[in-house]
């Protein structure tokens, strides 16, 4: 099988870190150190997440350990978002509930109606897919629902003057952050196959499975990945434009982070 790639060929891959360190030397980028410990640290957590799952998926009750699996994906994913959009208030609130309607809504569709089957070797998998690829899209929607609320507040506050809804008043800056949001996983989706062969096909390829099989494979992948964005950085909009005004429909303080 051409995945059966063993210890000494892991071992040997590590010559394509040594490259990069040897061209950060090269052009004295500084990262190094960066990039050996970034590379050691994804091995390890890849070692211990392979361990736990080559246990979990013997498991009487692997179903079970699952679920809590993508539970503790889905609230670590959320600590995340919180971290990078701290300025964002009640972010992590917001994130959960982002990341949970996701869950209901993709792997509702994925497992409901029969596209995967119900198995602990598919559930993790495609909840790590639905949860990674949206934290980038989810992070840049908030900040910039609240960036645009709060530098654009001269305007907002003009349109409230004129009797306008807080949720009408604030429709085009959230139209404006979600586009921004999406507009990335879009064009990825659109230069699948041509420009690169993502990840999951990559991988079915090199494990031997059947081309065509894991086109169809990646492709109900791609359409997790976008309709999950799509649903996080939806919530996660609509749930910063309304912590940000109050119940009579006014603007509530923003402040900048400090320079330096």
């Amino acid at each position: 099988m051409t995945g059966d790639i063993g210890w000494t060929g892991l071992l040997t891959s590590l010559v394509l870190v040594g490259v990069a360190v040897a061209i950060s030397l090269w052009r004295r980028l500084g990262l190094e150190g960066s990039m050996v410990w970034s590379s050691a640290r994804a091995m390890a957590q890849l070692l211990v997440v392979g361990a736990l799952l080559h246990v979990l998926f013997r498991s009487q009750h692997a179903i079970a350990w699952s679920w809590l699996w993508v539970l503790v994906m889905i609230v670590f994913a959320a600590w995340t978002v919180r971290r990078r959009a701290h300025e964002v208030p009640d972010m992590f609130v917001l994130a959960l509930a982002a990341f949970a309607t996701s869950a209901v809504v993709s792997l509702g569709v994925l497992f409901g109606l029969g596209v995967f089957p119900l198995k602990a070797q598919a559930l993790i998998p495609l909840a790590g897919m639905m949860v990674g690829n949206a934290m980038t899209a989810t992070v840049l929607v908030g900040r910039r629902v609240f960036e645009e609320l709060r530098d654009k507040r001269a305007e907002v506050e003009a349109r409230l003057a004129l009797g306008i809804p807080s949720r009408e008043a604030a429709r085009p800056y959230v139209r404006s952050a979600l586009r921004t949001a999406l507009i990335p996983q879009i064009e990825s989706t659109k230069a699948l196959g041509i420009v690169f062969l993502p990840g999951a096909m990559t991988g079915l390829i090199l494990a031997g499975v059947d081309p065509v099989k894991a086109v169809l494979v990646q492709a109900a992948v791609m359409y997790l990945v976008l309709g999950s964005a799509a649903t996080t950085t939806t919530v996660v909009a609509l749930g910063v434009t309304r912590r940000l005004f109050t119940r009579d429909h006014r603007l509530v303080p923003m402040t900048r982070p400090a320079e330096g």
